[in-house]
């Protein structure tokens, strides 16, 4: 394969359901995701239809795949009804009847899942498929679940890498074998200083084998894992085998360790704004008035001025270019959606159409969180009440 690529899927959440071959009453689930789950994950997110997947698992099987276990997680049962209603059918046919009400009968079955594990995911294969799955993954046209619709990620599937200055792009190696790629990938913990998450020795390994001119012959070691997708014939889906290997790598010589997750984004420094400096007063001044103190979003008066960019913050900006006068709603506005979108020395510059609507948007969630809020404190402090506030509250509403 000339210059093969490889990107990396992060697969992580409360639940994950990576099933079997076995689909009876007991579903059990696999130790890692499958190719089968990873495949139909990336089928979802191109928006391909059962009727069209046979079309599209012949493509994506010509994908490689290797898995990095960072957290292995506990196994958890749970169970679920199959049939409420509408019945379960009979191996002769027909739909199954209780015997006294003669009502469809329920069937209950026991569900295995993986709680709280996190996998690395590398799929490594030509660069026009690899570029058709990062758009796909980067906007998915359908909602993403790690092998059950009730096991939605709780980190968004496509690992991305940080070019600088708030941007990032998706991480895709180069010309690597699949060892090599899960090296290049930082184990990270979700916190810091969390028990469960103390850097383990080593993290397991179950990689894709296929043959080549110096290994014609699967190893001895290699396993058989029938989670090749083929198609779904409507009644269960159609998988073929495919060899898997193992192998460790050692955290701190063939993994670095990185921070976690919530903090593993690198983010440049930048000069902190000295608010009491008498040239940053100055500036502020000239700012409110060159806005004839009016917030430049809703005109209403202006009480504070806002950086549309930190590259000069304290006491060297442009006042035109990186100031801005605004409301306090306003500002609690911008500032609210530069930290969700994890914005760094540039910022939201309110006079940019662009920025119009989600403004809008957001003002009006504060609003109607402030409204709620007060009335809330105001009746927290009326006299005569054995009630919680927010009973009361509830109960005004009804």
């Amino acid at each position: 394969m000339p210059d093969p690529h490889t990107l990396f899927l992060r697969l992580e959440g409360p639940l994950q359901a990576w099933g079997d071959t076995n689909k009876f009453v007991i579903r059990r689930t696999m130790e890692a995701p499958t190719k089968s789950g990873v495949l139909g994950l990336i089928a979802c997110a191109m928006g391909v239809t059962r009727g069209e997947v046979r079309e599209c698992y012949a493509e994506l099987n010509s994908l490689c795949m290797g898995v990095r276990i960072d957290r292995p997680g506990i196994l958890w049962w749970d169970y679920h009804t199959v049939g409420a209603r509408t019945g379960v059918l009979k191996a002769e046919g027909g739909v199954k009847r209780n015997a006294k009400t003669k009502e469809p009968e329920t069937l209950i079955t026991r569900r295995e899942y993986l709680a709280d594990a996190s996998f690395l995911v590398a799929l490594r294969g030509d660069k026009a498929l690899i570029d058709e799955t990062v758009n796909a993954m980067h906007a998915p046209k359908w909602s993403l679940f790690l092998g059950r619709k009730s096991c939605p990620p709780s980190v968004p599937p496509l690992v991305l890498r940080s070019l600088g200055e708030g941007r990032f792009e998706p991480h895709v190696e180069h010309g690597v074998s699949l060892v090599e790629a899960l090296k290049r990938i930082p184990w990270q913990p979700r916190f810091k200083n969390l028990q469960s998450d103390k850097p383990p020795k080593e993290l397991a390994c179950i990689l894709e084998w296929r043959p080549t001119e110096a290994e014609p012959e699967a190893p001895d070691a290699a396993e058989v894992w029938y989670d090749v997708p083929v198609a779904y014939t409507g009644v269960a889906p159609v998988h073929q085998p495919r060899f898997v290997t193992r192998c460790q790598l050692t955290l701190g010589k063939d993994v670095a360790s990185g921070d976690p997750l919530f903090t593993s984004v690198p983010r440049p420094s930048r000069p902190r704004a000295d608010y009491t400096s008498t040239e940053w007063k100055k500036r502020r001044g000239e700012r409110l008035r060159n806005d004839h103190g009016l917030c430049v979003f809703c005109k209403q008066p202006a009480t504070t001025v806002q950086h549309i960019s930190y590259r000069h913050a304290g006491g060297n900006e442009d006042t035109d270019k990186e100031l801005a006068s605004l409301c306090r709603l306003c500002h609690d506005t911008c500032t609210m959606l530069e930290y969700g979108l994890g914005m760094t020395l540039d910022r939201i510059d309110p006079t940019d159409p662009k920025w119009r609507d989600r403004i809008i948007e957001k003002r009006t969630e504060i609003r109607e969180f402030r409204s709620v809020e007060g009335r809330r404190r105001t009746l927290a402090r009326a006299p005569g009440t054995d009630k919680p506030p927010l009973q009361r509250l509830d109960d005004e509403e009804d």
